[in-house]
């Protein structure tokens, strides 16, 4: 940086001394006009700091539920994807706050490496490789009760469609019903001999071959190729991130996916931060709705804030409040205070809401200012 060594006598952030320099170093300031313009710029940041005392997190509160009223109740299509549809508005907005396992349209969008992102033909390679790709995806199956037979008869086209072989099949077969299987190469079918004649195990044998994944990931029920810029993106219904992460020809560092909890599990806490940071500001963003970043942040931090992902309920960060009387005045009233009577906890009373029940000033605002004076004493 040309204008570090002025930048570096101000307490600014690291981000905001990088965009400064390069404004500078754009109109080519002299130092001299450089120092009256950083001072300026010092005065203006430390202008829009908070106050102290601010009830920041009454107003992070306030400025992402008071447009969550604005929101409407609807699911809508995926920027674009017309094919798959995915949760919006408050809905979505419920489920990132309460972080929920499963959410109900799970969705990635995968970016593919170098190689794989220019040619359709090998983005569609590794859209096979994570569809879920089932029996009936390839094949017909009959049963022939008579004999206690299933018979598969194989569609040349759709395996190579799939780039699957007769023998990857043949394999997974054998593998998953541990019956006698007699295949014929030539006619591409094969017949499954149920070794128990009873019609139970005959139906039951279907039943699990109908369900048996050939090859793909098991949770991604689809994948939808989009030329975006210069590259092929695939986006997917449903979301598997540690096995998609493994898969050849993915680009994992640029890969995500909408469900929190799985980034938490994968990759840890602070990604999940950013995850919950991203996926509540897009949320607000498609319904138009403008919420400072910084609301959102304070937001993101209490649900991250000891390491683990926490929700916003009483199972989470308001049910996990010091304060006794906090938690009987969010939800489960008896329970809170009977419990605390039996193991004698004491209330300090610190925080907002104690002290609005016991009818004393918070410690916020003015109310954290106590001025006190001697009287009657002279210099």
């Amino acid at each position: 940086m040309k204008y570090a060594d002025i930048l570096d006598k101000y307490p600014f952030p690291q981000k905001v001394k990088e965009e400064i320099n390069s404004e500078l170093e754009k109109f080519n300031v002299k130092k001299t006009q450089a120092r009256e313009i950083v001072e300026r710029c010092f005065k203006a940041y430390l202008q829009n700091l908070i106050e102290p005392g601010e009830p920041a997190g009454i107003i992070a509160a306030q400025s992402i539920g008071e447009p969550g009223t604005q929101m409407t109740m609807r699911t809508f299509h995926y920027a674009g994807v017309a094919e798959i549809d995915v949760t919006l508005g408050l809905p979505r907005l419920i489920e990132i706050m309460d972080v929920r396992k499963n959410p109900s349209t799970p969705m990635m969008t995968i970016r593919l490496t170098e190689e794989y992102a220019k040619d359709r033909d090998r983005a569609r390679e590794v859209a096979n490789r994570i569809e879920s790709t089932y029996i009936l995806d390839i094949a017909e199956v009959l049963t022939d009760i008579r004999n206690m037979q299933i018979i598969i008869k194989f569609d040349k086209n759709a395996m190579d469609r799939k780039h699957i072989t007769f023998e990857d099949v043949k394999k997974k077969i054998e593998k998953g019903l541990k019956e006698e299987v007699i295949e014929n190469e030539e006619d591409l079918t094969i017949t499954i001999q149920i070794k128990e004649p009873s019609y139970k195990t005959l139906l039951s044998s279907y039943e699990k071959l109908r369900k048996m994944v050939i090859m793909g990931i098991k949770e991604i029920k689809r994948v939808i190729i989009r030329r975006e810029d210069d590259e092929y993106v695939l986006y997917t219904e449903g979301s598997n991130l540690k096995k998609v992460m493994k898969v050849k020809g993915v680009d994992f560092t640029r890969t995500i996916t909408n469900n929190i909890y799985e980034i938490y599990e994968v990759l840890g806490i602070e990604a999940a931060r950013n995850a919950i940071i991203k996926e509540a500001k897009s949320t607000l963003e498609e319904q138009g709705l403008e919420v400072d970043d910084r609301h959102i942040m304070l937001v993101a931090d209490a649900m991250t804030s000891d390491g683990e992902l926490r929700q916003i309920g009483r199972h989470g960060v308001a049910g996990e409040k010091q304060s006794i009387l906090a938690r009987a005045a969010f939800e489960m009233t008896v329970n809170n205070l009977l419990d605390a009577a039996v193991r004698g906890d004491v209330d300090y009373l610190r925080g907002i809401t104690e002290n609005i029940i016991v009818g004393q000033p918070i410690k916020l605002g003015t109310g954290d200012v106590e001025l006190i004076s001697k009287i009657g004493v002279k210099k």
